[in-house]
């Protein structure tokens, strides 16, 4: 009967009274060094905790929330109708103001990422620089909401501090709040009191907050770590710049009934039930000027590839060839990708007028329709490669054309697409540089205070494609977490080896992709932020390639190849020498397929700074194959890969080739499919055929 009662009350509280709550105040390792747990992380504790929502609000950012996203979408079904995840940031003003913005709906979130990327394109990379007047100029109160944290009231409330919520309740009437977080630093009655005499003051509400920075108490040393890198400081001088405890994390629901007067808490409830906004209600549009006046997007892209085609083909194409381009425009009209085609036609086609050379890499040069609109140059009737391999109803993934330019004039490329589209409109990809071996032993070393000597033996001792770091090849070098000679050091090597496994993976900040553009129809900052890159007369958006494929955005990759330079270079030497021959001068497509001699060189193994076979593992492997035609290059490129070795692949295809052993096929019903790789599955299209 005791136990009963116990399991009834916990902290006094009995568990079927436990108010509900939602975090409306999170920052994830997107705030880049700020904070100790990752989305997801922090994502499954809140729902496991019986949080109602957690509002992602990262640092002038919303970097982090397609991770939180996939998360949240991850979750049961049962879950999800209880827990919502809210998009939100916190900016502080160049006033001192610390302000939490949320995203309401889907305007709220455009005005949201309106206000992130004026922030960031008003400072340099890394920095962003906001204003009252901005928050003014950006926000409206009936899509977005602000909550305030207030800077600690040690002597009454100062005039400041009473402006500063004054200011809010003259603007934001009925969508601020001033935000309580309580810390278990000695002074929450002192603070409660304070702050409840500012919101008579003023006339704004209270809610209560969490400030939120790590999913587990358990991060606090983690925290701290990523603190002291973050300031470049070891961590035994951080001071009061460390965490004064370990309450910034997501607290059980009793713990904060204890804490927190229930009003407050009743409150997070009432605002998440305001944010409705979910990520899914992003709609990718494209550019209208693609289409001219008369046509639809599919009535476009069918007339430039019939174009495309008679140049190819001649007035009459080969059946065969009519019947794949039929089949492939009517799969684009179907998944709706036509004026995808076309932003990519546009950008090689601008290259074809500068006489810039370009060719689509990978799936694309599976497709028909690419060949006839000049984004590739090979002929997909070469290949005996399925189109599905590149667009493919049943795996519901956008096309993803990746296209190779001159790489000493593919700057010129960049410059189109920003002066056609504007930079409101069209901006690089961002890549999230992620913590590996090295860089995790290189910072923390620095952080656990290390000598710079010390922090280089260290790092080199794991390799650059180590996924993991071994703790014996730290003691050879050197750093022995048993050494009983020397405690404080084997101290710091153990705190080393228990952090490193919890910072492999973290984003430690975003850099700018080689090439992949979004591009949108109207304001581009409405559907995700847009910050300056480094390099002078870049833009990038707060996305990667993978958060696009998530929320299916698409993007154009704008790349950069040295060996179209040198076939350029090639192409403009023997131009002279055709013309005095009577012959018109080469271009990429009038390069015979199939040359005897340049095959003799690659079975020699002789291809150094041929792109896709100029790697030491495509140079072994070349005299092994002896490639003899296009389609056996094909396969030399697939086989050196992660998948044929690993399924055992390699060794039966030459056996095979070399015959050394009989081509066998599972049955006569896949034979057709098999053949040309002597029964041996190499690539993906013949998986699904």
């Amino acid at each position: 009967m005791l136990g009963i009662c116990m399991a009834s009350l916990v902290d006094g509280i009995p568990a079927a009274d436990v108010p509900a709550y939602a975090e409306l105040h999170c920052l994830t390792s997107f705030s880049f060094l700020r904070a100790a747990s990752q989305p997801q992380e922090l994502i499954e504790q809140a729902a496991a905790l019986g949080y109602r929502a957690l509002a992602v609000t990262d640092e002038c950012s919303v970097a982090g929330v397609v991770r939180a996203y996939a998360a949240w979408r991850a979750l049961a079904d049962s879950v999800r109708e209880r827990f919502s995840l809210i998009i939100g940031s916190e900016c502080r003003l160049q006033c001192g103001m610390q302000l939490i913005v949320l995203a309401a709906d889907r305007q709220g979130y455009g005005q949201l990422c309106q206000l992130i990327t004026r922030g960031r394109r008003a400072a340099e990379k890394g920095d962003y620089r906001l204003s009252r007047d901005d928050v003014l100029h950006c926000v409206q109160p009936e899509h977005c909401l602000l909550l305030w944290v207030p800077e600690r009231i040690l002597t009454g409330i100062e005039e400041v501090t009473l402006e500063c919520a004054r200011w809010l309740q003259a603007h934001f009437s009925g969508s601020a709040w001033i935000a309580v977080e309580l810390l278990r630093d000695g002074l929450e009655a002192q603070q409660l009191a304070d702050l409840e005499a500012l919101s008579v003051a003023s006339g704004l509400p209270q809610v209560a907050t969490g400030g939120v920075c790590m999913h587990s108490r358990a991060r606090r040393r983690l925290h701290d770590a990523v603190t002291a890198i973050r300031l470049n400081q070891p961590v035994h001088r951080l001071g009061r710049r460390s965490l004064a405890n370990g309450e910034r994390y997501l607290r059980e629901r009793r713990r904060l009934a204890r804490l927190y007067p229930r009003s407050l808490l009743a409150e997070t409830v009432k605002i998440a039930e305001r944010c409705r906004f979910d990520l899914k209600e992003l709609r990718y549009e494209y550019p209208r000027e693609l289409v001219p006046e008369g046509y639809t997007a599919s009535e476009w892209l069918r007339k430039l590839v019939e174009i495309g085609a008679r140049k190819r083909w001649g007035e009459r194409a080969p059946a065969y060839v009519r019947a794949l381009i039929e089949h492939e425009l009517q799969l684009i009209a179907e998944l709706g990708y036509e004026s995808y085609f076309l932003t990519v036609e546009d950008i090689v086609s601008f290259a074809r007028q500068r006489d810039i050379l370009c060719q689509g890499r990978g799936s694309a040069a599976n497709s028909a329709v690419c060949y006839c609109l000049g984004i590739t140059e090979v002929d997909p009737a070469r290949m005996s490669m399925l189109f599905e391999r590149f667009i493919s109803r049943e795996r519901n993934e956008p096309p993803d054309i990746d296209v190779d330019f001159e790489h000493e004039r593919r700057e010129e490329v960049i410059q189109y697409i920003y002066q056609k589209y504007g930079r409101h409109r069209a901006a690089l990809t961002a890549t999230v540089i992620r913590y590996r071996p090295r860089s995790v032993l290189r910072d923390l070393g620095k952080a656990m205070g290390f000598s710079l000597p010390e922090v280089e033996q260290l790092a080199k001792a794991v390799s650059h494609w180590d996924r993991a770091i071994d703790p014996e090849r730290l003691r050879e070098a050197g750093f022995d977490a048993s050494d009983a000679c020397d405690p404080q050091r084997a101290r710091r090597v153990t705190a080393i080896m228990e952090l490193a496994p919890q910072l492999l993976g973290f984003p430690r900040h975003l850099s700018q992709h080689v090439g992949g553009f979004v591009i949108a129809r109207d304001e581009l900052a409405s559907l995700v932020p847009i910050e300056n890159a480094s390099m002078p007369e870049r833009t990038v958006i707060q996305w990667d390639k993978d958060d696009l494929d998530v929320l299916g955005l698409l993007k154009v990759d704008v790349l950069a190849l040295g060996m179209l330079s040198a076939i350029r270079r090639t192409l403009q030497l023997l131009a002279p020498w055709r013309k005095a021959q009577g012959q018109s001068a080469l271009t990429l497509a009038d390069i015979p397929a199939e040359d005897p001699q340049v095959y003799d060189m690659l079975c020699r193994g002789d291809s150094v700074g041929v792109f896709q076979v100029e790697s030491r593992a495509q140079m072994a492997m070349l005299p092994r194959l002896r490639p003899r035609n296009f389609y056996d290059l094909v396969i030399e490129v697939a086989i050196v890969r992660p998948g044929p070795i690993q399924g055992d692949m390699v060794h039966p295809y030459l056996r095979r080739r070399n015959g050394e052993e009989p081509v066998t096929y599972p049955s006569e019903a896949v034979a057709d499919v098999l053949k040309r790789t002597l029964g041996v599955p190499i690539f993906q299209e013949q998986v699904m055929q």
